[in-house]
């Protein structure tokens, strides 16, 4: 067998690196010239060719999200996806190893329903990556064929190949075998995730399986559910196990709705405005507001975020039906009735399975003792849900601004989400009375960062300009409070789409996440400006995915995650998300905007056009929705309406403006002319062509290696 090395050329595939040999062959990474993809490349020795031929059958019937997949076969090595993940870990939480457990069952599911018994289960051959766990290697497996009117495999030479510790008793015997050894194997494997220690030990091969064939593993430190599962699994006798790997995956099931159902969580609603002026409706939302901050930092208990619980303002809906959509236990409303400088707060914890009340409390206090007032309702709650705080755990408190400062920043939050000219004016305004205010509010100069960065991303400042103001109020926010994960955040974004340094931010991007809870903003911030401009849509996916399971109704995160399925090219899902974000806000023009250019991207131009009119209604000044609806217009044969759209477009060196012309150019299919334009973007350091990139509106391009130079220019990773 010629020995492989770096650069070697196997037809599309370049050799990259070796990630691992054994007696049966060798594992390369490789590159797919063809499509600019990671892969992994199998080759195994001459004297292994059936397990070869074997392995390749056996991929290639299953398609799974938790299998490896098979890419594609040459004379001896197979090309398969590149996992980047590590083996599978122990001991993990048991609510983790449930979840991944369930995932490896769902694999073996299939797997079984095809004939195809794996034989090799152990961790090794399970990656956990961030997308969840893998299954891999099915060297020697094998297909069940029809015995006695059961689905068994006879034995051949290497019935007893594979790792001692995980193998079946009737593997180790040499019997014939069938889908039940498999489920010992994952017994075998359950366990050991959960303790830390293999069920069957010993210091040789024989001394393994003669535990194998004879022992019982120590009882294990888990629920008494969960301990029954893993011990039938590992039942001697098949007969006494698990007969399927769809019993298996239905028990652990169980136990997993079980300990979600046990978890305490709640979600608060905004608290009622009872003096019937408008301006007291800040301080009611920041009171409910600031009672979540305070509930989500402590252990055990989860808190629907803010925009979620926020969506129902002003509606008359049963608790119950409330509860269902935010996946809570429990409600928390109240109301606040302000007089001068009193104010009096009734709230009320309300269990959402049959609306009665778990506890209630009235609060007459000064103004000046609110903040105290925040923590005392928030620890009669905690007592309520039986919630027990620890020291030195959760966040540590954050800083208490004056009431006027904090009533102008609320204002200030109210209006930054809206995306809107006006909304924009407005949010300077009270932030810049926050910060007059109270100088060493953190929170406040960190707004006013990102503040500056939407007006960057908005083409309303030239970013040059907004970016440098972004980053000294970010610096502000940081010498008040060094380890403010919004502040981290920000830098991450800033180093990210402004200064091509991807490290760095990678690095603050850690910083920001490296203590629970994660606000759900910077897992958006995460996710759009970093994950996706670097080319891992899915991982974007899943961390909008995390923040949405906090924040289910935030049209902001429904956007995000459309945006991300839309890099990843998963199109329908795109639509569908951005459908759910115009559910709860009609009029957020970005999902629009959404919805047209994955239609557009698709060629469907007829009905992006309603799309595309509606997003630049309402965002005229928007250089991207001139460029879609130009683009759009120009594609249908409306040439002479395009051509009015596009004079919105010019001066050609006015700060956006390129990035406009390089969406018209995209979706008229005139590859150097959209290069030409995002060159021009880049020079204006537009945060926005690192998103283009990976964005199909420039990927259904024709193939240019113009392309390959602009993504130099900006660093992006390989």
């Amino acid at each position: 067998m010629t020995p492989w090395a770096i650069g070697t050329r196997l037809g599309p595939y370049v050799l990259v690196s070796p990630i691992g040999s054994g007696g049966m062959g060798e594992v390369w990474k490789g590159r797919d010239t063809r499509l600019d993809r990671v892969v992994a490349i199998k080759r195994l020795k001459g004297e292994y060719s059936n397990r070869f031929k074997r392995e390749a059958r056996a991929i290639a019937a299953l398609s799974h999200p938790h299998i490896c997949q098979l890419y594609d076969i040459g004379p001896d090595y197979l090309v398969m996806e590149y996992i980047d993940g590590q083996p599978l870990p122990s001991p993990l939480p048991a609510e983790e190893a449930v979840q991944l457990a369930i995932q490896i069952a769902s694999a073996l599911e299939q797997a079984h329903r095809r004939g195809i018994i794996h034989t090799d289960l152990k961790p090794s051959n399970i990656m956990v990556t961030e997308d969840g766990a893998k299954l891999l290697d099915f060297g020697l497996a094998r297909a069940m064929r029809s015995v006695d009117s059961a689905n068994t495999l006879e034995t051949v030479d290497d019935a007893i190949a594979g790792t001692p510790a995980y193998l079946a008793p009737e593997q180790a015997e040499g019997r014939p075998l069938d889908q039940r050894c498999d489920v010992f194997s994952f017994g075998a494997v359950l366990y050991e995730v959960l303790s830390g220690r293999r069920a069957f030990e010993g210091n040789s091969f024989a001394q393994v399986l003669s535990a194998v064939l004879r022992d019982y593993p120590p009882p294990l430190e888990a629920s008494k559910p969960l301990d029954t599962i893993v011990r039938r699994c590992l039942a001697k006798q098949p007969a006494e196990r698990f007969q399927t790997m769809s019993e298996v995956k239905r028990a652990l099931e169980q136990v997993s709705k079980r300990s979600a159902d046990v978890r305490p969580s709640i979600a608060v609603l905004p608290f009622a405005n009872m003096t019937g002026d408008k301006e007291n409706e800040y301080f009611s939302d920041g009171l409910a507001d600031e009672i979540i901050n305070i509930l989500a930092h402590m252990p055990g208990l989860k808190v629907t975020a803010r925009t979620s619980s926020f969506a129902f303002r002003g509606k008359e809906q049963d608790i119950r039906k409330i509860a269902e959509m935010l996946d809570v236990r429990t409600i928390m409303e109240g109301s606040v009735r302000r007089s001068g400088s009193r104010i009096r707060v009734t709230a009320q914890l309300i269990n959402a399975a049959d609306g009665y009340h778990l506890w209630s409390e009235r609060y007459d206090r000064e103004m000046a003792d609110v903040f105290a007032l925040q923590d005392e309702i928030a620890q009669a709650i905690a007592s309520a849900l039986e919630v027990k705080l620890s020291v030195g755990r959760g966040a540590p408190p954050r800083y208490t601004p004056n009431i006027p400062a904090y009533e102008a920043f609320l204002k200030a939050v109210h209006h930054s989400t809206k995306l809107t000219l006006q909304s924009l004016t407005l949010n300077r305004m009270y932030l810049e009375q926050a910060i007059a205010l109270d100088p060493k509010f953190a929170l406040a100069h960190n707004a006013m960062a990102g503040y500056f960065f939407v007006l960057a991303c908005g083409t309303l400042q030239p970013a040059h300009e907004a970016i440098a103001s972004a980053r000294a109020a970010t610096q502000t926010a940081l010498d008040i409070d060094p380890s403010l994960p919004e502040a981290q955040a920000m830098l991450g974004v800033i180093a990210a789409v402004y200064d091509y340094d991807w490290k760095e931010a990678d690095r603050q991007f850690g910083l920001a996440m490296a203590q629970e809870p994660v606000p759900p903003h910077v897992r958006y911030s995460y996710a759009f400006w970093y994950l996706m401009a670097i080319g891992r849509p899915l991982d974007a996916v899943q961390e909008c995915e995390r923040a949405l399971k906090k924040d289910p109704l935030s049209v902001i995160g429904h956007t995000n995650r459309g945006y991300c399925l839309f890099a990843a090219h998963r199109l329908a899902e795109a639509s569908t998300a951005f459908d759910r974000a115009l559910e709860i806000d009609g009029d957020f023009w970005f999902a629009f905007f959404g919805l047209a250019a994955s239609l557009a991207s698709q060629g469907a131009m007829a009905e992006a056009l309603a799309f595309a009119e509606k997003a630049h209604a309402l965002a005229p000044w928007f250089p991207d929705t001139i460029g879609l609806l130009a683009g759009v217009l120009a594609n249908l044969g409306d040439a002479q309406r395009a051509e009015s759209v596009l004079e919105k477009l010019k001066p050609a060196e006015k700060y956006g403006v390129p990035r406009g012309l390089t969406i018209f150019h995209a979706l008229r299919g005139d590859a150097d002319k959209a290069a030409d334009s995002a060159e021009n973007a880049i020079a204006q350091r537009d945060p926005w062509v690192a998103l283009f990139m990976n964005s199909p509106l420039r990927t259904a391009l024709a193939p240019t290696t113009r392309w390959s130079a602009i993504a130099r220019q900006i660093n992006l990773p390989s």
